[in-house]
């Protein structure tokens, strides 16, 4: 630690300087730009105050402690403080010449710091500001518009935050009662429905409180307020009409009904009564065993149709029908009810039996269509088809279109049952009016496009069966195999290249006969032995082609042979006329001991072959069979032949 006697470092001067460095040069009091256009006694003023700013400043800067200067002039914090300007740790210290030197170079910028200000260009003038009155009405407009401002919102405030009708209970229950139960069922639903009434509630109080705004306040035109706009109430949904202009015209169709329909009467009950007795579970075709007959053709399926139609009709028309007659036979029918009211009841009664009719008709029409149900196969019926080969030609049978028309058959079967049955009044006066039972056209239509579609659906299993069968056999009965056959024929080809072709075929043959004889699929029951028979007879059919050729060619070479060997026992057996023709015929019995004969047995060895695979293949007629044994017997013939020739020459 250094004495306190001695100066400052210069790291310490440092410091002190560097933490209050805006302390030794105070502002000027006002800036350049408003002392511009002063009064002269206000300059003098800013004059003498600058004076005594400067004066004070440099006082500051020659209080620095320095040996060479006096003691007094050191302010008494720094005196009191002197040990800070000791010197720091390592020993290094600042002298007092140094710190004189410095204060005189910091006055010198300063003064010329201060010149050079003096010298400056002179300042643009200061904006004219506004007038006084202008200022004083300016501000009192925008503390009007503020406070009506203030006022709009405190009092909009005051009208929303009072008490409100809440939204009636059993509004939020009609609500409830417009929406089908099946989509409330379930626990989502539940809470998906307290939301939805949420929020019902909320758009309800927030209508009314803009509702009460606006009828209780004007909002002012005043800046501020912009989004203060009120968004305009909810419009009715686009496209409704809440108006009541059906109510009178359902009043009037009201009292016409309760004066002309006798819905109440007596005997409607009782036509009622025996309707639902007779019909609750009457079908006009009984389709519960359907599936259980088997495979059913079309012909058959119309026929069964038919005869049920007419066998219900009939059991309608004695019972249901006589019963319904019986009660208006009888002579308090008719009590209760006016003369001029007679026909409306008959006419009521009329529509009444027309309704039940048709409903039997309708779920007899449904009950046939439920059996085609895509999604449940169980009760599909099963109908015969067949794949039969016509005139070269593969085809279903019955074909598609015949299928469809046949089960089409059945809806409009249905719907011509029961179409010639008298009204009472009809039958009562001896009139020929009939009842109104026919099908609706909704229903025909319905029926007949689900069936399409499911008969469509379940035709596309045996629509592939048979392309797979054109695909593998089809070019057996197009023309294309009797082509290929032909120019086989036509070239010049071996027994084994023959025999090969023929094998392809037979093979084919057994693959056909192999294949299932009924294919089965959901609706169809598919039999395939026509087309399997046509496609193997007509597979045998080109083999045979070639075996016959081949059958030919074996033919005509064992003649071939056996006139050779005629034609050798002919010259070995001629009596030689001359030494020459003798010497001749020798020669001419040593070759064909040597070569002759060998080449025919060779041949008749390959004959012999040709029949080994004939015999499996070809029936060969008396004649054939008579040609092979002297083939196979030529060889011991000329044998025999030779040596009593080579006998008789040895002898001579």
């Amino acid at each position: 630690m250094q004495n306190s006697g001695e100066a400052p470092s210069k790291k310490t001067k440092t410091t002190l300087v560097s933490q209050n460095p805006r302390t030794l040069f105070f502002p000027t009091i006002l800036p350049s730009s408003v002392t511009s256009d002063v009064s002269s006694l206000q300059s003098k003023l800013l004059t003498y105050r600058r004076c005594n700013e400067q004066q004070k400043t440099l006082n500051q800067l020659r209080g620095f402690w320095c040996p060479y200067c006096s003691a007094e002039q050191f302010p008494s914090k720094i005196i009191n403080n002197r040990r800070t300007f000791d010197g720091i740790s390592n020993g290094f210290s600042v002298t007092a010449p140094k710190i004189c030197l410095r204060i005189d170079r910091a006055l010198k910028v300063y003064h010329r710091s201060m010149e050079e200000k003096y010298h400056r260009n002179p300042v643009p003038p200061v904006p004219e500001l506004p007038s006084t009155d202008f200022l004083f009405f300016f501000m009192q407009m925008n503390s009007e518009q503020k406070q009506r401002r203030v006022n709009y919102l405190f009092m909009k405030k005051c009208v929303e935050s009072n008490p409100m009708v809440p939204i009636p209970q059993q509004w939020l229950t009609s609500i409830l009662k417009l929406v089908p139960q099946s989509l409330m069922k379930g626990k989502d639903r539940e809470l998906l429905t307290e939301k939805l009434l949420g929020e019902i509630i909320r758009d309800y109080e927030m209508s009314m409180r803009r509702l009460m705004v606006r009828n209780v306040l004007i909002k002012p035109d005043v800046k501020g307020l912009e989004d203060e706009e009120e968004a305009p109430l909810p419009l009715l949904p686009l496209g409704l009409d809440f108006s009541r202009p059906w109510h009178n015209s359902f009043i009037q169709a009201k009292n016409k009904i309760l004066s002309n329909l006798h819905i109440l009467h007596p005997t409607m009950k009782t036509v009622l009564d025996f309707s639902y007795a007779a019909f609750s579970t009457f079908l006009i075709v009984d389709f519960s065993n359907f599936g259980l007959k088997g495979p059913i053709d079309c012909e058959s399926l119309k026929t069964d149709v038919s005869l049920s139609c007419s066998r219900a009709e009939e059991k309608i028309l004695n019972t249901w029908y006589q019963k319904v007659l019986g009660v208006f036979t009888q002579e308090d029918a008719l009590n209760g009810v006016k003369p001029d009211q007679v026909d409306s009841l008959y006419n009521c009664v009329a529509t009444l039996m027309s309704n039940q009719l048709k409903e039997v008709l309708t779920r007899t029409v449904e009950a046939f269509v439920k059996l085609f149900d895509t999604e449940d196969g169980s009760c599909l019926p099963l109908f015969k088809m067949e794949l039969t080969l016509d005139e070269k030609k593969m085809e279903f049978y019955p074909n598609f279109q015949d299928l469809e028309e046949a089960i089409l058959f059945v809806v409009n079967r249905i719907g011509e049952t029961l179409q010639n049955i008298q009204t009472v009044r009809s039958w009562l006066m001896g009139g020929t009016t009939t009842l109104d039972t026919e099908l609706p056209d909704h229903v025909v239509v319905w029926a007949t496009s689900t069936l399409k579609k499911s008969i469509r659906d379940n035709l596309e299993g045996p629509k592939e069966y048979f392309e797979n069968y054109v695909e593998k056999y089809g070019w057996l009965v197009d023309g294309t195999a009797h082509a290929r056959v032909e120019r086989f024929e036509a070239e010049e080809h071996s027994f084994d290249e023959y025999t090969a072709f023929i094998d392809e075929f037979f093979t084919l043959k057994k693959e056909i006969l192999s294949l299932p004889e009924v294919a089965h699929f959901p609706m169809i029951c598919l039999n395939c032995e026509d087309l399997k028979q046509g496609l193997a007879s007509n597979a045998n059919t080109l083999a045979e082609m070639l075996v016959n050729r081949i059958a030919a060619n074996y033919r005509e070479e064992n003649e071939k042979i056996c006139r050779e060997f005629e034609a050798i026992k002919e010259r070995a057996l001629k009596v030689p006329e001359t030494t020459e023709e003798m010497i001749e015929t020798l020669d001419y019995i040593s070759e064909v001991k040597t070569k002759g004969i060998r080449d025919l047995l060779l041949r008749i060895e390959e004959c012999c072959r040709q029949m080994y695979y004939l015999l499996d293949v070809f029936s060969f007629a008396p004649e054939d069979i008579a040609l092979n044994t002297e083939v196979v017997l030529w060889p011991r013939m000329i044998n025999s032949i030779l040596d009593e020739l080579d006998d008789a020459r040895a002898f001579s």
